[in-house]
């Protein structure tokens, strides 16, 4: 019998594949029916079991929280392949895990539910992978639903699939990079797209049915006749989606030619670059973790993407973002819920390693030191609040603990503690997302806490061009000059979309250089540029400074600590340039330290961001709600009291469709609000986030209960 370990190293048998799509549209049945076909689980419980679904939290809600990876073996045509599979979550609370299993896989299987179509999650799921270059290929469950409740005739049915398809279609149009927006569409009849029932194991595409001579009049009769267990004999869900994977998603050497240079900007003529475009076993391992699981025997085990080279146990590996070099204890292979250690693993695979310390998603872990993958961006940032205490002080040390490995488990939760007074702040996307969280503390941490009322976290940013602003440093002898004013919207954009980098700017940075030269900026400009940082930028416009090279690193530590911590209130600052204008040095070194740099540089900055008519931003949701149109008035007069605009309103047949926009701090008890209005039968999902200026009226107000709550004076 063939094993993992044997095809793992023959790459061009790899396929490494996620599972995405909108909430409840079926992503764990469907990844039991491709257990069962490797023969991971019987027949007879798969698309019940949840195999998938380790948490107890995530059997109890019937909804998948956490990504989870499989390796399996699979016969295709004869010849067996090694699937890599990772099923991802649906609910819009957890999508930072979906944007963190693309950067490991090659090929995405996006199923949509054939009743309720291409939802907004849908559309979030197709724009993280095609962001990752990974290809989509479309499966159409609970194609049982239209026979079984809509009852619609097989001309109707082709129908209905044809508008999912082209509704795919255009999403891929509108979001693929360039030279993929014809190529990676999916259509019936290259094969890049089949339909089916997961929850009755059978699925058909075109090529399929020719080879099999199937037809659609045979799936109507097998359910008038209720025998849907013949059908998915005959066509069983795994061999049909499988086949399609197989020959439509590309091997990790052919996908890495082009996704290295989009998720990695070091030197692709370098011989590491040419490890990496190859995918070579024998080059300098690459490993970049995806996600963190802490194993009670283990430890932590990192699992993620070897994209060159191989590790085994005892090597050692080198950090590149913490800079440390730690020994390889373990690596392995999963199989569900269940690692297999191995001797080795190679190039092109999805692995778990232990040994790794301290690491975080995102990571990448080499030999030696190397320049590091293109840092995750998750599409959404954590918008709400709460601070969290253990209920007895003797628990805070523990506390401490449990809240990091929190943080680690799940990145896009952020953790802030304040070791001194014991108040920690755990930030999340939603009310679910931190109820989640604070539930498996308790559970499976077994850690009593308590939490607070959901907080708001806002931006602060400044609406016009300040006038120069001085920072003194506490011993007079340095001088700092600083100009704030609104960053333009295209850089902006830019940075938030991913496409213009963040980071520290090295000597000479062509990519930076060429993505603002194509945004219109002037080589002048560009060479002035420091730092991008969570969307501001800070730019060096001193001219013949003899010791600014000393102190820069410490001005944008400065820099760097006033945009996450603004003057208004503390909260962090977007859409910035901030301009050193000129400086004035002591001449002897030590009198300008770090104690003399951050106070001028802080100062200089806040200084001048007051003069630049200062604002709060509030963060905004955009949501599609669903709902029977007899319910639209309710409905409006709902959003209306939250301070919500309706942006789009569509009907069709009885059922409606709206397009809000509505503030966070409002939507705090949503869900039971859109449940008292609709009778329960309202849907909403979350489109996208923004943020906008809050009402002048009602800032005054908000800034000053921010900084009541943070325990800051009246004028700190």
């Amino acid at each position: 019998m063939v094993e993992i370990q044997d095809l793992m190293r023959e790459q061009d048998k790899i396929r490494n594949i996620a599972i995405a799509a909108h909430i409840d549209h079926g992503k764990t049945t469907f990844s039991d029916n491709l257990l069962a076909g490797a023969g991971m689980l019987s027949e007879e419980t798969a698309g019940k079991q949840r195999a998938l679904d380790f948490h107890d939290d995530e059997s109890s809600r019937g909804i998948t929280i956490d990504s989870a990876s499989v390796s399996m073996i699979h016969q295709v045509n004869g010849t067996d392949y090694l699937i890599n599979l990772i099923d991802t979550p649906g609910h819009v609370d957890f999508g930072g895990d979906v944007t963190r299993a693309m950067r490991a896989v090659d090929g995405c299987v996006i199923l949509s539910c054939a009743v309720e179509g291409v939802m907004p999650q849908t559309e979030t799921v197709v724009r993280q992978a095609l962001k990752e270059l990974v290809k989509p290929v479309l499966f159409i469950n609970k194609v049982d639903r239209l026979i079984k409740e809509v009852k619609l005739t097989p001309e109707a049915m082709q129908a209905k699939f044809i508008s999912i398809i082209d509704h795919v279609n255009e999403l891929i149009e509108a979001i693929a990079p360039a030279g993929y927006k014809e190529k990676w569409k999916v259509g019936v009849g290259e094969g890049t797209v089949a339909f089916g029932s997961a929850f009755h194991n059978w699925a058909l595409s075109v090529p399929y049915m020719k080879e099999n001579g199937i037809t659609f009049k045979d799936i109507i009769d097998a359910y008038e006749n209720d025998d849907h267990k013949a059908l998915a004999k005959k066509a069983p869900l795994h061999e049909v989606v499988l086949g399609m994977v197989v020959d439509h998603h590309p091997n990790p050497v052919d996908a890495q030619k082009y996704r290295i240079q989009k998720i990695w900007h070091g030197d692709i003529e370098s011989d590491l670059g040419k490890d990496l475009i190859s995918c070579n076993p024998k080059g300098e391992p690459t490993f970049v973790p995806i996600k963190i699981v802490v194993d009670k025997h283990a430890g932590e085990v990192a699992a993620g993407r070897l994209f060159s080279g191989s590790f085994k146990q005892g090597d050692e590996a080198y950090m590149n973002l913490s800079k440390r070099k730690v020994r390889i204890q373990q690596v392995s292979v999963y199989k569900g819920a269940n690692r297999v250690v191995v001797d080795e693993v190679t190039a092109g695979n999805i692995v778990g390693i232990v040994g790794l310390k301290d690491v975080f998603s995102g990571e990448t872990v080499s030999k030696n030191e190397i320049e590091p993958f293109e840092a995750i961006k998750h599409l959404f940032d954590p918008v709400v609040t709460k601070s969290i205490e253990a209920t007895k002080a003797a628990d805070l040390p523990k506390l401490i603990e449990v809240l990091k490995q929190v943080a680690k488990e799940d990145p896009s939760i952020k953790i802030e503690i304040n070791e001194q007074t014991g108040e920690s702040l755990m930030s999340g996307m939603g009310e679910l997302h931190l109820e989640i969280i604070e539930n498996r503390i308790v559970s499976e941490k077994g850690l009593a806490v308590k939490t607070s009322a959901p907080i708001i976290v806002y931006r602060e940013t400044v609406n016009k061009e300040s006038d120069t602003a001085e920072g003194r440093s506490p011993n007079k002898h340095n001088s700092f000059f600083i100009q704030v004013e609104p960053l333009e919207d295209n850089v902006f954009e830019a940075i938030k979309s991913g496409d213009l980098s963040e980071g520290r700017v090295k000597k000479k940075s062509t990519a930076l250089a060429e993505q603002l030269t194509a945004l219109g900026w002037s080589g002048d400009q560009i060479r002035d540029v420091r730092d991008v940082y969570k969307g501001n930028m800070f730019v060096d416009e001193t001219r013949g400074e003899v010791h600014i090279g000393e102190v820069i690193e410490m001005v944008l530590d400065a820099f760097e600590m006033v945009m996450d911590q603004g003057p208004m209130a503390r909260e962090p600052c977007t859409k910035m340039k901030v301009s050193l204008i000129d400086i004035k040095l002591h001449e002897d070194a030590i009198h300008r330290g770090p104690a003399q740099i951050y106070p001028a540089v802080r100062d200089a900055i806040k200084n001048a961001m007051d003069k630049a008519s200062p604002s709060l931003l509030e963060p905004l949701q955009i949501h599609l709600i669903e709902m029977p149109d007899q319910f639209l008035g309710g409905v409006t007069k709902l959003v209306g009291g939250k301070r919500g605009q309706m942006i789009n309103v569509s009907q069709e047949g009885s059922n409606a469709e709206m397009e809000v926009k509505i503030p966070v701090a409002e939507m705090l008890g949503w869900s039971n609000d859109l449940r008292s209005s609709t009778e329960g039968r309202g849907t909403s999902g979350i489109r996208d986030q923004l943020f906008e200026r809050l009402p002048t009226s009602l800032q005054a107000d908000v800034v000053k209960k921010i900084r009541e709550r943070k325990g800051l004076s009246e004028n700190q």
